[in-house]
């Protein structure tokens, strides 16, 4: 017999596969990061804290009225807290201010969380000297770091007194969209004392200075003016000892150029030490 002959099985037809466009794999991913910038934008969009809304003007008269009104007793007791003393001396022409009176000039932003921290202890150091209207409450950039730090601005703010003269200049609002300019003499004085250009920059007529804030913003994270003012009644709070401490620290080196003037701020056995850290 012969062998049978292996049975051939024919070979199925295959569908022809369509080649995949040109066009295809470029939109896809042009699409898939449209996808991936929608997404971060959602995530910002609810993961970035809103502002509060600025206090009215009676509530903001109130909250000055109760961080301005602390005894002498709890300046005393505070000390230089737990401040980090900045200030420097310098060598200038005294500055003088529009009434003639040794001038203390601040240089800020509003969007910026540390001149948000240090306008806390600049407010209660020079209302010592003197009186603040029209001061109104804001808040630091909401996308810098410490966003949304509790503050007040100067703006719009008019300072009075008999021994000093104050100058504020706000370059930009929490947006960063341009507010005041400094002159240029004081554009001069901020590029021979402040060669890094760091804000906030306080001048003491010319003989001493300081740039950034002498706390951490976060000292007063998530708190609400009404509350930081509370705290600055209880001297052991951390708040406390923080702002108060700064205050002194501030206070100290106007009374430097004030001759030790007023003598009920100055003469004070806390002012009189720390002016002895201040060289």
């Amino acid at each position: 017999m012969s062998a049978k002959r292996p049975v051939r099985r024919a070979t199925p037809l295959r569908k022809p596969v369509a080649g995949t466009p040109a066009w295809v794999m470029p939109v896809a991913v042009v699409a898939g990061i449209a996808v991936l910038i929608a997404a971060f934008w959602v995530i910002h969009w609810y993961t970035t804290p809103l502002p509060p809304k600025p206090l009215s003007q009676d509530t903001t008269t109130v909250v000055v009225s109760m961080m301005t009104g602390l005894p002498a007793s709890e300046f005393d007791a505070v000390g230089q807290g737990t401040a980090n003393n900045l200030i420097k001396p310098v060598s200038g022409t005294k500055l003088l201010g529009s009434t003639g009176k040794p001038e203390v000039f601040y240089l800020g932003a509003e969007y910026c969380p540390f001149c948000a921290a240090e306008r806390w202890p600049l407010i209660i150091a020079l209302s010592r000297f003197g009186t603040f209207t029209g001061l109104q409450t804001t808040t630091s950039s909401s996308t810098d770091v410490y966003p949304n730090t509790m503050t007040f601005t100067f703006r719009k703010a008019q300072y009075t007194s008999q021994y000093i003269d104050f100058r504020a200049v706000e370059t930009t609002d929490r947006d960063q969209n341009p507010l005041q300019t400094p002159s240029t003499s004081e554009q001069k004085l901020v590029s021979q004392y402040n060669t890094a250009g760091s804000i906030p920059f306080v001048d003491f007529a010319n003989q001493y200075v300081f740039t950034g804030a002498t706390y951490s913003p976060d000292t007063i994270t998530g708190m609400s003016w009404q509350a930081v003012a509370g705290t600055l009644q209880q001297p052991d709070s951390t708040q406390a000892k923080a702002i108060i401490g700064s205050a002194n620290l501030i206070t100290a080196a106007v009374c430097k150029i004030t001759g030790d003037q007023p003598a009920t701020v100055c003469a004070s056995a806390t002012i009189q030490n720390l002016e002895k850290t201040l060289k």
